[in-house]
């Protein structure tokens, strides 16, 4: 046998022990990603409804790093060569699939593919185009955690640099007590502040209210007053835990309970109006999050950490009893979505007596979860009670207790970039193609 005849079949051999087995694992992948991305788009979870990663596709090269970056592991895939959201609803946000890209081909967006987003226009130390003004955590169009811990440090410690002889009744105002609030608070602590923090639900009603079994953390931040803060993997009920003993070790000033209804400034400072009284700040940081307020049925046991009004990812709650709530598109993409995981025990109650305003492709599928039992419909019914293991859903001829695991409400919300503009605010317009 000759040399060059050997050399081409030892060439022929490592192609077959190694290129074609790869290749049937990339086909094998891509295969389960387009079963994947198929169901995704059953339950309607393919878009985003907040900040997520926008592909150019003209710049993917397919290689994969994004993919391998996502700490949520299924947002993303590549099919046909290039990457792609498959799970959008589950992105929260973390941008490592940006810095992964060797191409820089993915940026971070705030509105569903095909839409605009609004943006408040902000510097580098997050201050609006009103002096003194600050937009910290989701509403600035990045919602992590950690980001938003960030954001609120850098934005207290630009203001206490900025800061002037003191010619109002506090040196700052914090609206909203989630991670940026909190974070907020405890830097103009450390820095001799002045400072309130106001609230306009319970004090950790933010962290109540996240739509997540478990919080998702990237890396560990180091919270002023406090030391390092790593909660990676912990459920919400830990990190509120956690919250608690941060609030009460800084002995933070939070007036719970008390809406922002306006800000202005005059005289050289801000005057803060609330539903409870006036208050003088020399500045502002608005941590309000970008999905407004969140329209609650006022019953009693709304404030159970069961009680969630967005759903991120539905393979989170597995052999459960799930009661969603509300008639429009949300709640029924919610209800499919979880009734998906076979495990699941869910059911819908809507206080009308029939669906009007959902899209008809969800209208086929929810009849499709329906018809296989998988769905069970309560029409012109109420939730009357939430316990800690049921709930009570009240009828036209009864009340019926319920079993329960967690409870998911979209009743509409109150987003704030009424407010935001009525005081101001500049914003811009993104523009997804």
């Amino acid at each position: 046998m000759s040399e060059s005849l050997l050399t081409f079949l030892i060439t022929i051999a490592l192609f077959l022990l190694t290129v074609v087995p790869y290749y049937r694992y990339v086909r094998r992948r891509e295969e389960k990603a387009k079963k994947k991305l198929e169901h995704m788009q059953i339950a309607g979870l393919v878009e985003a409804s907040t900040i997520h990663p926008h592909i150019d596709a003209l710049a993917c090269i397919g290689c994969g790093a994004c993919v391998r970056a996502c700490p949520e592991g299924d947002v993303l895939a590549v099919i046909g060569g290039k990457a792609q959201v498959i799970h959008g609803a589950k992105c929260v946000g973390h941008g490592l699939c940006a810095e992964a890209c060797p191409v820089a081909g993915i940026t971070l967006l705030m509105a569903k593919p095909g839409r605009s987003a609004d943006l408040p226009s902000l510097t580098e130390n997050y201050e609006t185009n009103i002096p003194g003004v600050f937009i910290v955590g989701e509403l600035g169009g990045i919602g992590l955690i950690k980001n938003a811990i960030t954001q609120g440090i850098r934005a207290v410690e630009f203001a206490a640099a900025e800061r002037k002889e003191r010619s109002a009744q506090f040196d700052i105002a914090i609206v909203g007590a989630g991670p940026a609030g909190i974070a907020a608070g405890l830097t103009a602590k450390k820095n001799g502040m002045s400072y309130l923090i106001l609230e306009q639900g319970d004090i950790g009603g933010t962290i109540l209210h996240y739509p997540r079994t478990k919080i998702v953390m990237t890396s560990a931040v180091e919270l002023p007053l406090w030391g390092e803060f790593n909660m990676r993997g912990a459920t919400k009920e830990e990190l509120l835990e956690v919250w608690e003993k941060i609030i009460a070790k800084a002995q933070l000033d939070i007036h719970a309970n008390e809406k922002v209804l306006g800000v202005a400034k005059a005289n050289g400072h801000f005057t803060v109006s609330t539903s409870k009284q006036t208050y003088e700040a020399g500045a502002v940081i608005l941590a309000l999050g970008r999905r407004g307020t969140p329209k609650k049925l006022g019953v009693s046991g709304e404030n159970l950490s069961k009680v969630m009004y967005r759903l991120i990812d539905t393979q989170a709650y597995q052999d459960c009893d799930v009661l969603v709530v509300g008639g429009g598109d949300s709640a029924v993409e919610a209800a499919v979505g979880l009734a998906s995981q076979s495990t699941n025990r869910v059911t819908l109650s809507y206080r009308k007596s029939e669906f009007t305003r959902i899209k008809e492709r969800n209208r086929q599928h929810l009849n499709d979860y329906v018809g296989r039992k998988k769905v069970k419909v309560v029409f012109n019914s109420e939730v009357s009670e939430i316990l800690d293991e049921s709930v009570l859903l009240k009828t036209a001829d009864k009340t019926e207790k319920i079993k329960n695991d967690y409870v998911f409400i979209f009743a509409g919300g109150e987003m704030p970039y009424d407010f935001l503009k009525s005081i101001g605010v500049s914003f811009y317009t993104q523009v997804i193609d």
